[in-house]
């Protein structure tokens, strides 16, 4: 699998940037004939039966990562953002719980609605909305992907989103769905530009994206949050765009997309001189290295679900997801 860069590690730039701040698979057979394994060729992702018994997979594999507070059990079974945010869970869970995680309770997905577009090339992917026993009445949104016919299906994207919020789906005579592209005409944002959007309306603001508790209302708590008796809390956001958290896009019915993409999110706490960042949680220090004096720099990635519309208009975050993946104390 590719992978943007490894997200564990804080990148040299972006902290440079907070200190300086103010605050093809063809085979060819035995007979020498030529078989094509879809790169061309428009098909179904995978079958529904195979959808299907990937997410029991998932779902077998993710409670037994969770009971051990073991990131090897699932780790097969995840990648991008989804793989990030719940192996430094993990860590963390074993850092403070090392004989496991006394909490467990498994997950259990009912209702599953399978949605597979038809496309060609890699990667092959498709959407389930489950109803799920954690996280109330929300809807579970899993997107499955796979670069190769080899490969098996592994989660990219995991997103709640509220009941009724989940768009209906553009589908085909046999039920197949529709993958949008990342450059699109028609829509009120390209999916492949939401990523890059998004960090550029955190840091700015603009008229990208309709008001709600992942835009407006989270840029009033950071600004709240930036100044306080004593402390500083600074902000640097980047688009993450390419192999594993690159966007997908599914056509729904209006004309529209739902769109999923990923971003990552640095927040830098400074104290002032005589006093000292706020102790942060165990699983904070689980995952932290160095030794927490002035301050705090913590790295984030979130994965979200957007509904772009058909032409002009602004993009609605529906759901975002967010792990902290690595911290730094100086």
């Amino acid at each position: 699998m590719s992978r943007d860069r490894d997200p564990r590690t804080l990148r040299r730039s972006a902290r440079s940037a907070l200190i300086a701040a103010p605050v093809t698979a063809l085979s060819l057979t035995a007979g020498g004939c030529v078989v094509v394994h879809g790169e061309r060729e428009i098909l179904p992702s995978t079958t529904r039966a195979e959808a299907a018994e990937a997410l029991r997979q998932f779902t077998a594999a993710y409670n037994k990562a969770d009971r051990a507070y073991d990131a090897a059990l699932d780790a097969d079974h995840t990648t991008g953002a989804l793989a990030d945010i719940d192996a430094a869970r993990l860590k963390a869970g074993r850092a403070n719980n090392p004989d496991g995680n006394p909490n467990h309770t498994p997950l259990k997905l009912t209702d599953a609605k399978f949605t597979i577009p038809k496309k060609a090339g890699w990667p092959r992917w498709f959407l389930v909305d489950a109803a799920g026993n954690k996280g109330g009445s929300a809807r579970w949104l899993l997107v499955f992907t796979r670069s190769s016919l080899d490969a098996p299906f592994q989660v990219a994207y995991l997103t709640l989103v509220a009941p009724g919020k989940v768009p209906e789906f553009e589908k085909d005579a046999d039920g197949w769905a529709e993958s949008v592209p990342v450059k699109s005409a028609g829509l009120a944002a390209d999916p492949g530009e939401l990523s890059r959007s998004y960090t550029t309306y955190l840091k700015d603001g603009g008229e990208t994206f309709a008001d709600g508790p992942h835009t407006t209302q989270w840029r009033t708590l950071r600004q709240k949050n930036a100044k306080k008796p004593g402390l500083v809390t600074q902000y640097i956001d980047e688009p993450l765009t390419n192999g594993d958290y690159a966007p997908l896009a599914l056509r729904t019915t209006d004309g529209g997309a739902l769109v999923f993409f990923t971003t990552r999110h640095y927040e830098k706490q400074t104290a002032a001189a005589g006093t000292s960042v706020p102790v942060p949680n165990k699983d904070v220090q689980a995952l932290t290295k160095g030794e927490i004096k002035q301050s705090l720099t913590m790295e984030f990635v979130s994965n979200e679900v957007a509904l772009d519309p058909k032409g002009p208009g602004k993009v609605t975050i529906l759901g975002r997801i967010q792990g902290l993946t690595a911290a730094e104390g100086s």
